[in-house]
């Protein structure tokens, strides 16, 4: 009987020794726990945890890709949108993440979708569209500066996708088609402004030099003669029949 309760007891002794040790990755860190008390932070590698009196919490330190969900925004022009985004993240205080925060992924989590509806909230809806560089640095500006109380380090905020209703649609297609249209007639215009230009400024020319005007004439004749399909009858101004 003795034996078996020291059997029992040894297994006892090994299991504990054996859950004392632990292994730890490279990208993990080890936040310990001496009677409810932080300690310190300990890994990579191997470890020793001793039972009944330290805990450990891993804690990955790889960059984290978080989708934040779809956003019903309204700009300041009062349009409704709906934005969506991605956050980078990682932590890079262990200790910090655990015990300034509950759970470091739900609050991340959250503050991004709170400061996305406020940070596009202030710009209109053709910033949105054309300006994302500008307002992905802001709400990244702004994450990583609330995140850093919890070990947070955000180092990238990409805007997704920002979807608008069909009839916003259909009107901002009328606006940029308006547009082209607008900017069409404005080169046309131009055109013809410089095209009377070089007219005056031939036909000053011109009516200096009577000879060339008679030059024009002769080579208009030459052309118009060179379609054989058509008979043309051209009066002969008497200018031409006069020798100075």
């Amino acid at each position: 009987m003795f034996s078996y309760f020291l059997t029992i007891f040894g297994g006892l002794v090994f299991l504990l020794l054996v859950s004392a040790f632990r292994i730890l990755r490279e990208y993990e860190r080890g936040v310990i726990f001496m009677l409810g008390r932080f300690d310190r932070v300990k890994g990579p590698g191997l470890i020793i945890v001793i039972p009944f009196i330290q805990q450990m919490v891993r804690v990955d330190l790889r960059t984290v890709v978080m989708d934040v969900p779809t956003q019903d925004v309204i700009s300041r022009d009062n349009v409704s949108v709906k934005v969506n985004a991605v956050v980078y993240f990682r932590v890079i205080e262990p200790d910090k993440a655990i015990i300034q925060v509950e759970n470091f992924y739900d609050a991340t989590s959250q503050l991004a979708q709170t400061t996305l509806r406020s940070v596009l909230g202030q710009h209109e809806l053709d910033e949105m569209l054309a300006e994302r560089d500008r307002l992905n640095l802001d709400i990244q500006t702004i994450l990583d500066q609330q995140t850093d109380a919890w070990g947070i380090k955000v180092s990238l905020v990409e805007i997704k996708q920002v979807d608008l209703d069909e009839n916003m649609v259909r009107a901002i297609a009328k606006q940029a088609e308006a547009e082209r249209v607008r900017r069409a007639k404005i080169i046309h215009a131009e055109g013809e402004m410089q095209a009377a230009e070089k007219l005056l400024g031939a036909a000053v020319i011109l009516a200096q030099q009577p000879q060339a005007i008679q030059l024009r004439y002769l080579q208009t004749l030459t052309e118009i003669a060179g379609d054989k399909s058509t008979t043309i009858v051209f009066p002969l101004p008497i200018d031409l029949l006069k020798q100075k």
